[in-house]
C-alpha cells in the first residue's frame, strides 16, 4: 500500500476524473504530487482545445431572461503550441549515431513507429500541456515507441537528471464497463520492476475495484510484472519525460513543466474577449431597436386564447424601457457605428503582449480581420523567438539522447540487439529559419566594401564552408575574373592577340 497514496494521488486523480472512490494499487513507494499541478494540466488542456468553461461560456440578457453562449476564440494556445514545436523539430532535424550498425538500428525503429510525425504532434502536446513521455516497449519482437500526453502520467520518483520513475494511466470502455489500466515503472537499486494494475467501475470517473487477476484477458501475452536486472554502466531509464524548458512556478518542487502559456492566461482571455466583441460587432453592431416595454409583454387571444408577442424574445436586437404613453414614445431604430479598426488594433496589441508572454518575437503573430496569421519573415539569431527555439532544444536533445540509450537496453533484455560499449549521439537541428541568405550577401559585401571583412570569411559566412574549402573557392573566383577581365579587353580592342 503506498504511504500517504489514498491522501496525495486521491486527490490528483480525482481532478483527472479517474477517481471517487479507490481501493489498494500495490505495496511500492511514496509518492509527493501538488493537486495545483494537475488543476493546472486540466486547464491548459481545455484552453488547448479551444474551450475553457471559466473564460468561454458567457452569460447574456435577453428580454426574455438569462441566456448562456460560447465565446468565439482565436484558439491562441494550439496556434502558440504548433508554431513552437514546428520551430523546434521537423523532418530536417538529423540524429547521428557513431557506430553504423547502432545508427541503422534506430532508424529503423523510429521509421517503423513514424517517429517524425509522431514526435513533432507530441511536441505540440508537450508546449500545451507542459510535458509529454515516450515510453519504448516491445511487441512481437519489435521495439515500439509509445508517446503519452502530460495528463495520462503520474511522476512517482525524480533527481536532477529528471523523472525515473513513474506511473501511465490508460482508461478505455468495454461492455458499458469503465476500465483502468495503470502501468507502474520503479527501481530497485539496478533492477527495473514493471508491474500493471487493472481496475473496473459501472460509473465514469470512479477507478472503482481492481481486477488486475482479468489482466490476461484484457492484454494477452502482457505480463502483470516484469522483472528486468540492469548492467550499470548501461542503466537507462524506463521512460523519457519531455518538458519546456521553462522553470515551474506553480510548485517549485515539482518535476513537471508548464505550458507555454502558463502566465499567459490572463492575456489569452482578453483576445478571446476581444475577438468575440469583433465578431458580435457585425451582428449587434448593425442595428439597436428600443420599443416600449409594454410592447415585449405576452398577450392571450380572447377567442384561440394563443399567447402572443410583438418581438421574437431569442432577438437581442431589441431593448425595452419605461417609456409611457406608446404613441409619444415610438419604437426607435438605432443605428451604431462598426468599430472594426479599433478591435483589429487591439488585438493584436494583446497578440503582441502574449508572444512575449510565450517566448516569441513581437509581431510574431498578427490577426487582419478575416484570419490569424503567423510570421513568416526569417528570424535573426538575436531575436526572442530564436533564442527561445534554441532553448527548448536543449532539453529535446537530451531526451533524444535519453530515448536512444532507454531503446538499446530494452532491445539487449530481449536479445533483440546488442549495442557497442561507447555510443556517441549528435542532434543537428533545423536552423534554417534563422538564415536570410540575401540580407547576409549584402551585409558581407557591405563589409568588404568598408575594409571590416576579408573576402574569405565574407566567403565561409555566406556558404558556410571551412576555411580550407573557402581559399579554394576564392582561387577559383579570382581565376575566373583574371580570364574574364582579358576577354573583356580583347572584345574592346584594348589588348590581347591580334
Amino acid at each position: 500500500m503506498f504511504k500517504r497514496f489514498i491522501a496525495k494521488v486521491r486527490e490528483v486523480l480525482y481532478k483527472m476524473n479517474l477517481i471517487k472512490g479507490i481501493k489498494k494499487l500495490s505495496d511500492t513507494k511514496d509518492v509527493y504530487m501538488n493537486e495545483e499541478m494537475y488543476n493546472a494540466i486540466e486547464k491548459w488542456n481545455c484552453l488547448y482545445k479551444g474551450y475553457f468553461e471559466e473564460i468561454h461560456k458567457v452569460f447574456y440578457h435577453t428580454i426574455d431572461g438569462k441566456k448562456t453562449r460560447t465565446m468565439h476564440s482565436l484558439n491562441m494556445p494550439k496556434v502558440i503550441s504548433e508554431e513552437m514545436a514546428s520551430l523546434v523539430y521537423n523532418e530536417k532535424c538529423e540524429i547521428s549515431i557513431s557506430d553504423e550498425s547502432l545508427s541503422d538500428f534506430i532508424k529503423e525503429v523510429f521509421k517503423n513507429n513514424k517517429f517524425d510525425k509522431n514526435f513533432q504532434d507530441y511536441l505540440e502536446y508537450n508546449f500545451a500541456l507542459g510535458g509529454m513521455v515516450i515510453k519504448p516497449y516491445v511487441k512481437d519482437n519489435q521495439i515500439k515507441l509509445s508517446f503519452v500526453t502530460a495528463d495520462c502520467f503520474i511522476p512517482l520518483s525524480w533527481d536532477n537528471k529528471g523523472v525515473y520513475e513513474g506511473v501511465f494511466i490508460n482508461q478505455f470502455v468495454k461492455n458499458n464497463k469503465y476500465y483502468t489500466h495503470l502501468e507502474w515503472h520503479t527501481w530497485e537499486a539496478d533492477t527495473l520492476i514493471i508491474q500493471n494494475t487493472l481496475h473496473v467501475s459501472d460509473t465514469k470517473g470512479e477507478l472503482g475495484v481492481e481486477i488486475t487477476g482479468r489482466f490476461e484477458d484484457f492484454f494477452p501475452g502482457v505480463a502483470i510484472k516484469a522483472v528486468f536486472p540492469i548492467k550499470k554502466e548501461k542503466k537507462a531509464n524506463s521512460f523519457v519525460y519531455f518538458k519546456p524548458n521553462i522553470a515551474n512556478n506553480i510548485d517549485t518542487q515539482s518535476p513537471l513543466g508548464i505550458s507555454l502559456f502558463a502566465n499567459a492566461i490572463d492575456t489569452l482571455k482578453t483576445i478571446d474577449t476581444q475577438f468575440d466583441s469583433f465578431n458580435r460587432e457585425f451582428r449587434l453592431g448593425k442595428k439597436r431597436i428600443i420599443v416600449p416595454a409594454q410592447m415585449v409583454k405576452t398577450t392571450i387571444d380572447p377567442n384561440t386564447q394563443e399567447i402572443h408577442r410583438y418581438f421574437d424574445p431569442e432577438d437581442e436586437t431589441y431593448e425595452a424601457f419605461k417609456f409611457g404613453d406608446m404613441e409619444e414614445s415610438p419604437v426607435k431604430d438605432i443605428k451604431v457605428e462598426l468599430r472594426v479598426d479599433e478591435h483589429i488594433s487591439a488585438i493584436n496589441a494583446n497578440l503582441n503582449y502574449l508572444a512575449m508572454q510565450t517566448g516569441f518575437s513581437a509581431g510574431t503573430f498578427t490577426f487582419d480581420g478575416q484570419s490569424m496569421k503567423t510570421a513568416t519573415e526569417v528570424v535573426s539569431e538575436q531575436s526572442k523567438t530564436f533564442k527561445s527555439k534554441k532553448s527548448h532544444e536543449t532539453i529535446i536533445e537530451a531526451g533524444i539522447h535519453e530515448l536512444i540509450e532507454s531503446i538499446v537496453q530494452i532491445a539487449e533484455q530481449y536479445k533483440i540487439y546488442t549495442a557497442p560499449e561507447d555510443i556517441e549521439v549528435t542532434v543537428a537541428f533545423d536552423d534554417s529559419v534563422a538564415e536570410d541568405k540575401n540580407a547576409e550577401i549584402a551585409k558581407q559585401i557591405q563589409m568588404i566594401n568598408n575594409k571590416l571583412n576579408s573576402r574569405k570569411r565574407a566567403i565561409m559566412k555566406i556558404h558556410g564552408l571551412g576555411e580550407t574549402e573557402a581559399e579554394e573557392l576564392l582561387a577559383e573566383i579570382n581565376e575566373e575574373n583574371k580570364t574574364a577581365t582579358a576577354e573583356e579587353m580583347d572584345f574592346f580592342g584594348t589588348g590581347g592577340s591580334k
